[in-house]
């Protein structure tokens, strides 16, 4: 294996210990802290960071901005304002005449008049009309901003999601039936679910540290068995007990987002994508971040790529010597992950076999709904309500996860809870959603100015050791998973990596939404996906062009990914047991007994 020289590799002094004193980039905030700031500055921060913590961080200030410019264009388009009327009035009359047409029907097949049947198909008709109107409306206004149309659009929309019909007793017939059948029992049971809500509210770490006799960390859910072989101040990396005598000759090493523990891959044995990988006969590597505090505020991106991406790298190569390495990233560490690849294969180092990226964006320009949270003025006040903690709490993250899904994760579940008298069900994957993790001050704000807000990485801006990388640098063959219902990595960006690789693609596409499609083991029911591969020679299809072509199978997307991976190794190697590596910076002492997996960080609160 070749090394290309000192960027490739990290020492002592860089892996243990971010430098306290890092330069502020020229893309970076100007909110530093500076002995010479005037008064007047601080003045600001303080107020902006007083009520940055009281609105967690979100700003009203940016959908303002967005509703007076389509209000502003809308009130100079007297034709607009005459179309969105006039549409107005013709969807409601057709809700009307559905309606009166519904109860004509009901009469003349039961023999009975329903006018509370026919008010609650009217109310729902309403409401599906109101969602189609505000499409029409923001989309007939001229001069408005594409971003801009969106927000209005997504604000719009979610502020009737609370007046759905079915939100609502004495508007939801099934409701009503089980209240009747129950004699209200489901309403007490509702009441005490609501209460329980309410409570909890003050104190959300009580949520979320709850303990379950069903499913516990290091027993039955994150329970591979492996050992942590390295550790520095942000990351253990753990290295999994082979299942085989043999192994293939390169390894795995899986970098998971930060903002998530990594052991959605490994929850149960029968759906863990680690287990089924061990049991294919691969050595598994996978990085466990730590869980930040206030004192890891100045951690940067580029700490994440050394101590982190860098840093595994080095200790596999203390472990398994002379051996290329199979790179999986997943959502954001699929993209830290790619510009690591990018990195190496800049200055020339082979250390990459293949790239996997689950899930995972290089290109943010189509971000989905995420990205509308993200411009100047909302990274002011969400770098405001950090400034006091040096991190953005998990809650915060949690919240901005239920608004852009604030019909399935909010009042859907609500619906069950309070009218219904329903408790949910635990299942490993709420489990694991709940168990939510911090993110530093410093890389919070980078990763969502330059690659979010700036999309530095395909622009050629991204700058690591001084110069820039791109794409195009990556010289291993790239698998990308794409899921139909994606809301973090709509799969249609995810595709993009597309446009910019100029090595052989293999892209996948599976049923299934961010987490749920990507964990998709061989088992599971009614799973689908299609593939279809580009060679770096080929020409690029369109996404709509690639799902005709693209071959359809039946089944997990595993397997045939499985099957990628066996194509680009090189033979086998007997199987070995994790060890500890022998590397600077080890925080592991040298012949104590190796951390069983899944080790420490992910245990932190």
């Amino acid at each position: 294996m070749t090394d290309a020289g000192p960027s490739t590799k990290i020492h002592a002094e860089s892996s243990e210990f971010a430098p306290k004193d890092r330069p502020v980039h020229e893309d970076r905030p100007a909110r530093v802290d500076r002995p010479d700031r005037p008064m007047t500055e601080l003045l600001d921060d303080l107020v902006m960071t007083t009520l940055a913590t009281r609105t967690g961080g979100a700003s009203a200030l940016a959908f303002a901005v967005a509703l007076y410019d389509w209000a502003a264009h809308l009130a100079l388009a007297p034709g607009a304002q005459l179309d969105i009327a006039t549409d107005a009035v013709e969807r409601t009359s057709n809700v009307a005449r559905a309606a009166v047409a519904g109860q004509d029907a009901d009469h003349a097949e039961n023999g009975a008049f329903g006018p509370y049947a026919v008010g609650l198909k009217a109310l729902a008709g309403l409401h599906d009309a109101y969602g189609a109107w505000v499409d029409a409306a923001v989309d007939r206004t001229p001069g408005v901003s594409a971003k801009h149309r969106e927000m209005v659009r997504f604000a719009a929309k979610s502020a009737a999601e609370p007046f759905r019909p079915e939100n609502f007793l004495f508007s939801n017939a099934e409701a009503l039936k089980r209240t009747a059948d129950e004699n209200g029992a489901n309403l007490l049971r509702g009441w005490i679910n609501m209460w329980s809500d309410v409570t909890a509210l003050g104190a959300p770490e009580i949520a979320r540290r709850r303990d379950t006799s069903t499913y516990r960390v290091g027993e039955t859910i994150a329970a591979s068995e492996g050992k942590v072989v390295y550790r520095n101040r942000l990351i253990e990396l753990i290295q999994y007990t082979p299942s085989t005598k043999t192994v293939r000759a390169e390894p795995i090493l899986i970098t998971p987002a930060w903002i998530m523990k990594f052991y959605i891959l490994d929850l149960q044995p029968h759906n863990s994508l680690i287990r089924h990988l061990v049991d294919q006969g691969f050595t598994v590597f996978c990085i466990s971040w730590c869980n930040p505090g206030k004192e890891e505020a100045d951690l940067g991106f580029d700490d994440y790529r050394k101590l982190g991406v860098l840093a595994a790298l080095d200790a596999i190569e203390a472990i398994l010597p002379d051996r290329r390495v199979h790179g999986v990233g997943y959502c954001l560490g699929g993209t830290l992950l790619s510009i690591a690849a990018a990195d190496l294969g800049r200055d020339g180092s082979d250390r990459l076999a293949s790239l996997t990226l689950l899930a995972a964006q290089t290109d943010f320009r189509d971000a989905g709904e995420l990205a509308l949270f993200v411009d100047e003025d909302q990274l002011g006040w969400l770098e405001a309500s950090m400034d006091a903690k040096g991190y953005l709490g998990a809650e915060q993250m949690a919240g901005a996860f239920a608004v852009l899904r604030s019909r399935d994760l909010m009042y859907r579940r609500r619906q069950r809870a309070y009218l219904f008298g329903e408790t949910e069900k635990e299942f490993d994957l709420m489990v694991w959603n709940a168990d939510s993790t911090r993110m530093p001050k410093q890389m919070h704000s980078e990763y969502l100015r330059r690659l979010f807000l700036n999309n530095d990485f395909t622009q050629g801006r991204f700058i690591v050791d001084d110069e820039p990388v791109a794409i195009s640098d990556i010289r291993a063959p790239i698998f990308a998973l794409g899921t139909e219902k994606d809301h973090v990595a709509p799969w249609r960006s995810v595709f993009k990596i597309h446009l910019f690789a100029d090595v052989e693609v293999t892209f996948a596409l599976t049923n299934g939404g961010h987490n749920a499609g990507v964990i998709s083991d061989p088992g599971h029911p009614r799973r689908r996906h299609k593939v279809l591969t580009k060679q770096d020679c080929e020409r690029y299809l369109s996404p709509d062009i690639w799902l005709e072509r693209a071959e359809a199978r039946d089944g997990s997307w595993w397997t045939t990914w499985f099957d990628w991976l066996a194509a680009k190794s090189s033979g086998e190697k007997p199987a070995a047991t994790p060890k500890r590596a022998d590397i600077p910076g080890n925080l592991l002492r040298k012949n104590a007994r190796l951390p069983d997996a899944p080790g420490a960080y992910v245990m932190q609160r």
